[in-house]
């Protein structure tokens, strides 16, 4: 199975690359920028038509979240309109593609986690530019899985345990919210259930699930819950530590909001593909001790 993975910086398409070292008859070649812009679709169904895959698995994103509220354009061009074309490169080869979107779809209201066919309600720029996405992807390619991930972190590229342990190395006290809730997931997992996936879609040519789902860790826990596993878990193995005060979102202004509830549940994906995430707490412990 050849597996074609947009982008090469970014945390998924990084922990596919590690994940497909360990597993035999997959071959996985990751495509970025200059070859691949999403910035730029001319280059998008030359490139993937060129690799010759199997499946696509559709990673690369725009991801600057507060950035994105004053690139609006940009945002969209990558996440919708590019999102759009490496759909259909793959249906234009007839192959699927395996979107990755996000929680930042909704709007946060809801009082439990979200399932797929509950509303959608962007907040900002980045949550409506994923969501024109999954749309376009919709609309260019029927064969398709649309994964929704949350609080993605991983031993690569930037994210909120890799800044917990930077901040932990310099100060005595981190501030972090505590009225923001949701599932941490590791980008770990997220490739190995990918591949997981993928591998069933190979074998089943007549696959009937194709959709939306959500992929989310095991379990919830808010922001200053997840920097204090952080913390303490690397103070197990040696590395730093700090103190974690609570704090409320007000206390904490960026540019962007953020949904209070970003929790998920995966039971979908579970019943679709026979695979579940760890418990965010043994995920984060791996990533900790990685890292």
């Amino acid at each position: 199975m050849r597996l074609l993975v947009t982008g090469r910086e970014g945390q998924v398409a990084a922990s596919l690359l590690e994940a497909g070292r360990e597993k035999a008859g997959i071959e996985l070649v990751a495509i970025g920028r200059p070859e691949l812009d999403l910035a730029r679709p001319e280059t998008v169904i030359e490139a993937i038509a060129a690799a010759r895959p199997d499946i696509v698995v559709s990673a690369a994103a725009y991801t600057a979240v507060d950035q994105a509220e004053d690139e609006p354009e940009l945002a969209f061009a990558v996440n919708a309109v590019g999102a759009g074309k490496v759909a259909q490169a793959a249906g234009r080869l007839g192959i699927p593609v395996i979107h990755l979107s996000t929680d930042y779809v909704f709007d946060g209201k809801k009082a439990g986690a979200y399932v797929e066919t509950d509303a959608t309600g962007p907040i900002g720029v980045y949550g409506a530019s994923k969501l024109a996405g999954e749309q376009a992807v919709v609309a260019a390619n029927p064969r398709h899985l649309i994964l929704r991930t949350a609080w993605v972190y991983s031993p690569f590229g930037r994210n909120f345990a890799k800044t917990m342990l930077r901040l932990a190395a310099d100060r005595d006290e981190i501030s972090v919210v505590s009225d923001q809730w949701g599932n941490p997931t590791s980008a770990l997992d997220i490739a190995e259930a990918i591949l997981h996936a993928a591998a069933i879609l190979h074998r089943n040519k007549t696959f009937a699930g194709f959709g939306a789902y959500h992929l989310a860790g095991t379990g919830e826990t808010n922001w200053s819950g997840f920097a204090r596993h952080i913390l303490d878990t690397s103070l197990k193995f040696g590395g730093p530590w700090a103190r974690v005060r609570d704090i409320e979102t007000m206390d904490y202004p960026t540019k962007a909001r953020r949904p209070a509830n970003s929790r998920l549940s995966s039971a979908k994906f579970a019943d679709a593909f026979a695979w579940t995430a760890p418990d965010w707490r043994e995920s984060a412990e791996r990533v900790v001790r990685w890292i």
